[in-house]
């Protein structure tokens, strides 16, 4: 059975889909030199492909992009 984090969080093309979809308020994390996550940007998927995730901010409607190879990405 899938836990509520397992859930939150998105790794496949379908989960950033519908989150993109559903205009889901999502977290991008990225590990820093000690090995521990840290949220770097709240917002929105504005787009996404197989090597990076774009993210709209909440406030400023700036937009950044995350390698999904380095970075997570969960729902909030």
């Amino acid at each position: 059975m899938s836990t509520e984090r397992e859930l939150r969080q998105l790794y496949q093309d379908v989960h950033f889909f519908a989150a993109a979809l559903s205009e889901s308020h999502i977290s991008a994390l990225k590990e820093d030199p000690a090995g521990v996550y840290s949220e770097v940007e709240r917002g929105f998927i504005d787009r996404y492909t197989a090597d990076y995730v774009r993210v709209r901010n909440f406030e400023t409607g700036n937009k950044a992009y995350y390698s999904r190879d380095t970075a997570m990405f969960k729902r909030i």
